[in-house]
């Protein structure tokens, strides 16, 4: 069984693509649609351009997505997030001082994630 049928409500979950890596908030797992509501947390950039890893360099970006739309995605597209990934991130994105500007830029780069996730992942749409 896919383990990621095994996503509870609550639990940060992160999609990876290229540069970047989307955490984000499981509202609701739709088993018989094999997708997955998630609410966008922040979006991680690398500045060096190297291919991610699993531990984040000390030269990344970080975007505030908890104002942003909610994401309706297949399921085979996520894994559960590490809380050693994500718990100095979180912190880190609790003292940001987000305004309207900060806020209009960050709902584009989610819109160019989405657009390279679409791109690098069409069969996981059909």
């Amino acid at each position: 069984m896919d383990c990621a049928l095994n996503f509870k409500p609550g639990q940060i979950v992160s999609l990876e693509c290229g540069d970047a890596c989307l955490h984000s908030e499981v509202i609701q797992v739709v088993e018989a649609r094999q997708i997955c509501w998630v609410r966008p947390l922040m979006l991680v950039g690398l500045v060096s351009g190297k291919d991610l890893s699993h531990q984040w360099p000390e030269e990344y970006t970080l975007s505030d997505l908890r104002d942003g739309a909610d994401l309706l995605w297949p399921l085979s597209l996520f894994r559960a997030a590490l809380d050693t990934e994500v718990i100095s991130l979180l912190s880190e994105l609790q003292s940001l001082d987000s305004d309207q500007k900060d806020s209009t830029i960050a709902s584009r780069q989610l819109r160019d994630f989405v657009d390279r996730v679409w791109a690098a992942f069409p069969s996981a749409f059909n």
